[in-house]
């Protein structure tokens, strides 16, 4: 096969072979058996020595994409042609991606899989009958980074963040609660994480979103990117931006003709994490702060079953009296591994396993006596089976100038809100610069494509910049006053 880019007089030839797929051969031998309706079906006979196989395993589906052939497009990228970008994720990364071509002045379409509206791991549950508000995955962000910072000032602004003044710290086992400084300012969405990225784009004109949307397929055809879902088209492209991880990327670009690309996004690695939302009837014995006030964000320690608790109620509904009290608990990343099953369709007796455990973690985080805990009247469980990374590059973002393909995502920088934001608008900035460039010097543009993983170091529900610094600074100085 083929894959050709805008034709020309003059690059027809020239193009027509860039990129071949190349069939694989092999001396399958085959028999047939006949089913229970009396149809014969034709099966491959495997070796002797793997009598067990059941078929190509994800692995063998992701190793095929190191041994692709690189897509290159060969016709250059017109300005006047108003080239527009597909992005494959609706996560602050992909949102702010779009938002900052827009500010280059390039077009772009949004695809999400969110069937209750973007944001990725920005999550919010809202149960309107009650009501309850949980914020279920990220809990607040700092800043610290200039340009992050104007960001987050623009969001202030128009009534889309606000500040958490709650006592928030470190809960150890027993409950000895260790409040940390009120800087850096922590933020939230004022009506929780996802109303935020809702509103990213809100103001927003050269951005299409479309979801929900599964992008299953991404194909060069002449000189574009035809995605398509289960076969149904979804527009073609001068250039795309991945925007999401974990297996699912994997897999879309595992025969996409972007074997650098591939090879990069493998190597990263997720974690697991169990979050728990529950809402109580009374106020949970939470411990005071010096100032007396009561705990309601905590990273907790020396509990297997539990990185942390906040209190949704207080964050986003202090102004409501009487209202239940809805608590976010999140398992270390430790238990989610020895826990994790397929979050698509987890087993009841998984569920009510984690989820008594989980609750246990609460009474030995406050130190309660067991079984003491008042059992909360409503409970929901998730599985983030690709929650948050475990190692990165370092690198704003990756571009791969012959494919006119690039990945953007919190991981590449670290595990935080901001990483995540600085990613989308490194990745816009260059799209846009390789645009007026006309693609002429493609070599130019390569970024990040070869760069080696390293760990991070994070808490089990990500990093807060400035946050860590902090509490070293705070402990010194206690250190300091006890000597």
């Amino acid at each position: 096969m083929s894959v050709v880019c805008r034709p020309t007089a003059s690059n027809l030839v020239a193009f027509s072979s860039v990129i071949t797929f190349k069939p694989s051969i092999s001396r399958a031998r085959f028999h047939c058996r006949t089913d229970e309706n009396g149809d014969n079906k034709f099966r491959e006979r495997p070796p002797p020595k793997r009598r067990h196989s059941r078929g190509p395993s994800r692995r063998s589906a992701i190793k095929k994409s190191f041994s692709q052939e690189q897509v290159k497009f060969a016709s250059p990228i017109k300005i006047e042609d108003d080239p527009v970008v597909g992005i494959i994720g609706g996560g602050i990364s992909g949102l702010v991606c779009a938002l900052y071509l827009e500010k280059r002045g390039f077009s772009s379409t949004v695809f999400d899989t969110g069937i209750h509206g973007l944001g990725g791991r920005m999550g919010t549950r809202i149960i309107d009958s009650q009501p309850l508000i949980f914020d279920h995955a990220a809990q607040f962000f700092t800043v610290s980074d200039p340009e992050f910072s104007k960001l987050v000032d623009s969001w202030t602004k128009n009534g889309l963040v606000t500040q958490w003044d709650g006592a928030i710290g470190e809960l150890e086992a027993g409950g000895r609660f260790l409040p940390l400084s009120s800087l850096p300012l922590k933020y939230t969405g004022v009506h929780g994480m996802r109303p935020l990225a809702d509103s990213i784009l809100s103001e927003t004109s050269l951005v299409k979103v479309v979801r929900p949307c599964w992008v299953s397929k991404l194909e060069p055809y002449n000189g574009l990117w035809h995605l398509s879902e289960n076969g149904k088209p979804c527009g073609h492209f001068d250039a795309i931006v991945i925007a999401h991880n974990g297996k699912c990327a994997n897999r879309l670009l595992a025969s996409s003709g972007l074997p650098l690309v591939a090879r990069q996004m493998k190597r990263l690695e997720l974690s697991s994490i169990w979050a728990l939302m529950a809402a109580f009837e009374d106020p949970l014995p939470v411990p005071l702060s010096d100032h007396g006030e009561p705990l309601e964000g905590a990273f907790v320690k020396g509990i297997d079953s539990l990185s942390w608790m906040g209190n949704n109620t207080a964050k986003l509904m202090a102004t409501q009296r009487g209202a239940p009290h809805c608590w976010t608990f999140f398992s270390t990343a430790a238990f989610g591994k020895q826990n994790k099953v397929p979050q698509e369709s987890i087993p009841s007796v998984t569920a009510e396993k984690v989820k008594e455990a989980m609750l246990e973690g609460v009474e030995a985080a406050l130190g309660l006596k067991k079984n003491s805990l008042q059992k909360p009247f409503y409970t929901r469980l998730q599985l983030w089976g690709a929650s948050l990374p475990l190692n990165s590059p370092g690198i704003p973002c990756i571009f791969d100038p012959h494919g006119r393909a690039g990945i953007c995502g919190d991981w590449l920088l670290g595990s935080s809100l901001e990483s995540a934001a600085l990613s989308g608008i490194a990745l816009a900035n260059h799209i846009a610069e390789y645009f007026q460039s006309g693609g002429e010097s493609p070599d130019e543009f390569a970024l990040g494509l070869h760069n080696d993983f390293h760990p991070l170091r994070a808490h089990d529900i990500g990093q807060f910049p400035g946050l860590d610094s902090t509490r070293e600074t705070n402990e010194e100085l206690q250190l300091q006053l006890t000597l």
